[in-house]
């Protein structure tokens, strides 16, 4: 089990990107949901003993994480969101020799590790092509295959999905799911969707400070019944929610509050958060975890 307590962080810029953060995260995957900016990444690196923290506290197991990198780093597992590659290496030698840095100095040993975890991210049959001919997706498979060298007891993977096609999508996260069996995985990412499908756990993490933890499926769950959907057309820009202006425009407290927004084949779909039936243009629509994030970016003020 990681605990985290009172983090905090200030750069010397004076940017606040950690603001007494305080979690405690079991085995399988945690997911760290905000937007671009909350502080994710900082908590990532300071987990990763990529830098310090300025107070606060964390530990794994019996491991002090703040006091203790090097321990740390023998079972640490790490994902950062840019993920480099030597340009002329190919997946099965650049494997081999990071095992080496990790310390597996025994080739028949090594071998072995470096086959089993190209078979399990699906690289085995192209292990001898160089990593720059790799799509987007194989190289995030890569990069799980890399951190799982050592057998670690702690995984940090910062916005591992960004930028992957829908298949490449699923098939990381999967892969993800299998390893969560066995260890801590902290999952960094600002697609509440990619929480959702595989998070036990997670946090909603917004300018250095915790806004909400818990299972995903509990938070979703207290939403229900303060759901509403409006579609509105494209160029009908005055709409009214029960006899007022767009409830957007609403103070802090007052219901109903718009939740969010898209365009769906030219029209306007808008939803809102409210304790009541806010009209009858309104339908009762199941809650998901967005609304969860953005009730609680309400929340914050």
């Amino acid at each position: 089990m990681l605990t985290i307590e009172n983090l905090t962080k200030t750069y010397d810029n004076g940017v606040q990107a950690l603001r007494g953060v305080s979690l405690t995260i079991p085995r399988g995957i945690f997911g760290l949901l905000g937007p671009n900016g909350a502080g994710k990444s900082t908590l990532m690196r300071t987990l990763a003993t990529l830098q310090q923290a300025d107070a606060g506290s964390c530990t794994l197991g019996d491991l002090d994480v703040l006091r203790e990198p090097h321990r740390v780093r023998q079972v640490l597992g790490y994902l950062p969101q840019d993920f480099g590659v030597y340009p002329r290496v190919s997946a099965e030698m650049l494997l081999t020799h990071l095992a080496t840095l990790k310390g597996i100095v025994h080739s028949r040993d090594r071998a072995e590790i470096v086959r089993e975890l190209l078979i399990r991210t699906r690289l085995w049959e192209v292990r001898k092509r160089r990593l720059t001919t790799y799509s987007g997706g194989m190289r995030r498979r890569f990069g799980i295959a890399q951190a799982l060298l050592g057998d670690p007891k702690l995984l940090i993977v910062d916005e591992p999905t960004a930028g992957l096609d829908p298949e490449e999508r699923h098939r990381f996260l999967n892969l993800l799911s299998e390893v969560g069996e066995q260890v801590v995985v902290i999952l960094s990412t600002h697609i509440a969707e990619d929480v959702r499908q595989t998070c036990g756990q997670m946090a909603i993490l917004v300018g250095g400070r915790v806004l909400r933890d818990g299972d995903p499926r509990e938070l979703v769950r207290e939403l229900e019944g303060q759901i509403w959907q409006h579609t509105v057309s494209k160029g009908d820009e005055r709409s009214t929610v029960a006899g007022r202006e767009e409830p957007k425009s609403a103070a802090l407290g007052d219901e109903p509050l718009v939740l969010s927004e898209r365009l769906v084949g030219g029209h306007r779909e808008r939803r809102v958060f409210s304790r009541e039936h806010p009209g009858s243009d309104f339908l009762a629509v199941p809650p998901d975890l967005e609304d969860v994030y953005f009730r609680s970016l309400q929340a914050l003020g």
